[in-house]
Parts: structure tokens; sequence; C-alpha cells
């Protein structure tokens, strides 16, 4: 394990990491903001990641003709950690949070990553974005098939709510194993072709 010796530095690291939770991971910002090298920040990433406090979303290959955003994704597995970095501590905080959905979007992912884990399979997830701003925010591959997976803190949803998956079905064709919404309400159904999960049974996608 990598020795951390500006433990002061280090702890400021890994809450600016917390910021970035459901983003993607630019580590020359992150070293810059920190005020630390490029290298330091991409070694402590490392120790984040071995540590398993963090692990990193990669994007997905297919490109369907389009220029696609290279970074990987930065979530932490214990979303309660945080949200404590943020200086979340109530319900309250949370509901009003500039931050909201991509903690959810943490929460949800980091639980089906698990969820895999426990099950004593290896995880093969991604996101997908392209440089117009299109993205799926996880994408489920398993036996040459894709599952393309929304995410949206929202309790209600809008026509707007499933545009992206829309497009990326579109552009996909035959690759698309069923697409799914998991959103923050409790109510589960279907939208024309696509699966709208309540975040309490998100683990029924990969059953």
């Amino acid at each position: 394990m990598l020795k951390i010796q500006e433990l002061e530095t280090f702890q400021r690291f890994v809450r600016l990491c917390a910021g970035r939770t459901g983003q993607l991971l630019n580590k020359s910002s992150l070293a810059v903001e920190c005020g630390i090298t490029h290298n330091t920040a991409k070694a402590w990433v490392s120790v984040l990641e071995a540590s398993y406090l963090v692990f990193l979303l990669r994007p997905h290959i297919v490109s369907f003709n389009k220029r696609l955003v290279k970074m990987p994704k930065l979530y932490f597995y214990d979303v309660g950690l945080a949200a404590w970095l943020l200086g979340i501590r109530t319900p309250q905080q949370m509901e009003t949070h500039p931050l909201r959905g991509s903690i959810f979007e943490t929460f949800i992912i980091a639980e089906l990553i698990k969820s895999r884990l426990n099950s004593g399979v290896k995880p093969s997830f991604f996101f997908w974005r392209d440089n117009n701003g299109n993205e799926v925010d996880l994408i489920i591959e398993q036996d040459a098939k894709l599952t393309p997976v929304e995410i949206k803190s929202g309790r209600t949803l809008t026509h707007e709510s499933f545009a992206g998956l829309e497009k990326w079905c579109a552009l996909a064709g035959t690759k698309v194993a069923g697409a799914a919404l998991i959103y923050g309400g409790d109510e589960s159904y279907r939208q024309k072709e696509i699966k709208v999960v309540g975040w309490k049974e998100c683990g029924q996608l990969l059953r």
C-alpha cells in the first residue's frame, strides 16, 4: 500500500473524490484542485480502489460511428461515506443537495455491483457517452447482449426521462436485451419497451 505522508492533503483528496462521485474522473483537474501532481492523484486513486472505497466504471467501446468519451466515471462503494464526506447529515439535506442525482446513481450502481460480486460473478458493467452529451448511465453486458439502464433520482418521470434510452436502443438494434430505467419512486411498470423499476426493486435487473 502506498505510504500517505501528507495526511491532511490526502483527506482533502478523498473529500474532493466524494464531490465527483457519479461523474467523469479527470485526474488532472483533481490534482490541480488538491494541489498535488497528476502522478500523485493517479496513485491515490489506485489506493482508494485497492482499499475498496471507490471503483471506476469504464466507458463501453461500442461507438455506433460516434466519438466517445474515454474517461472512466468514479463511484464510491459506500454511498453513506460519500454523503458524510460531502457534509450531508440529514435526509432533508439530501433532498436539496446539488449532487443528489449523482449520489442516487452511485447508490444504485454500487448495489448492483455488490449483488453480482456476492453471487460470485464478476460484473461486466460500463457506461456510454458520446462527445455530443448523449449518455446511458449503465450498460450491463451479458451473453453477448447489452442491457442499457438509465438512473433517475426523481420520484416522477416525464417523456424526456426516456429519451437517452430510446436513442441508444435505436442505435444498438439487435444488441439490446431489454432496457430499464431505475428511479426514486416505488412503483414498477413498463413504458413501451422499457422496464421502469422502483429503486427498492433494482436487484431484479440481475435475475
